[in-house]
């Protein structure tokens, strides 16, 4: 078995989950939450600092959340279904390793044919309100190479690859065979800088990864 793993916000779709949950609340929300999610992923503060003060701020509800579970169809990166679809014939299993939330990203993670979802549970009142959420390790910087590890111990596989935008996802390149920045939505320099491979599309990856494993 082959694993290829991708973070879904900026990287799979064109949007960022949390700051989609939060202009649903307003500009005054959003602008807050904005300026919060790009000081974590440019690594300039560390993910857990924000995590739960970003949720805090927005109260997302049950009806906000399914209209972002459309936004990241609605605005899917290009080339990721045929290229995923070709990957997968070829040996490869794709996974999905989000600081986002599970809910919302689940309907993407099934247009693509993706069963595995590492990412934050959302939690909702009868009514549809924002009942909390459960920390996962991917609301912490060092969470999504815990995961890679998790992963390589459950599948012993023969490569795993990482695709991702942001510094939480540069953490995993230690771990996996070939880390891969991606940065057609949201280039950052950090990332560009220290990645062995940078991409601007999701079909520029299997010519990489051509050979492992």
């Amino acid at each position: 078995m082959k694993l290829i793993v991708f973070d879904c916000d900026s990287t799979l779709s064109a949007i960022e989950g949390i700051d989609e949950l939060a202009r649903g609340k307003g500009d005054a929300v959003f602008e807050e939450v904005v300026a919060l999610t790009h000081a974590a992923m440019n690594g300039e503060v560390a993910i857990d600092e924000i995590f739960a003060k970003r949720l805090d701020i927005i109260q997302p509800d049950r009806a906000t959340a399914d209209a972002v579970g459309q936004l990241y169809i609605d605005q899917i990166e290009p080339t990721a279904k045929a290229t995923i679809d070709a990957l997968r014939e070829q040996g490869w299993t794709p996974i999905i390793i989000s600081g986002g939330f599970i809910y919302p990203i689940q309907p993407l993670a099934d247009l693509l044919g993706i069963d595995r979802i590492e990412a934050v549970p959302l939690h909702f009142n009868d009514d549809g309100s924002y009942a909390g959420f459960t920390a996962s390790p991917t609301t912490r910087n060092g969470g999504k190479p815990e995961i890679i590890k998790q992963l390589k111990e459950e599948f012993q596989p023969s490569a795993i690859v990482m695709v991702g935008d942001g510094v939480s996802d540069l953490e995993t390149a230690s771990e996996v065979d070939a880390f891969v920045g991606f940065g057609r939505y949201t280039p950052r320099e950090k990332v560009k800088a220290a990645a062995e491979h940078f991409v601007y599309a999701i079909d520029e990856i299997p010519a990489i990864i051509e050979g492992l494993g």
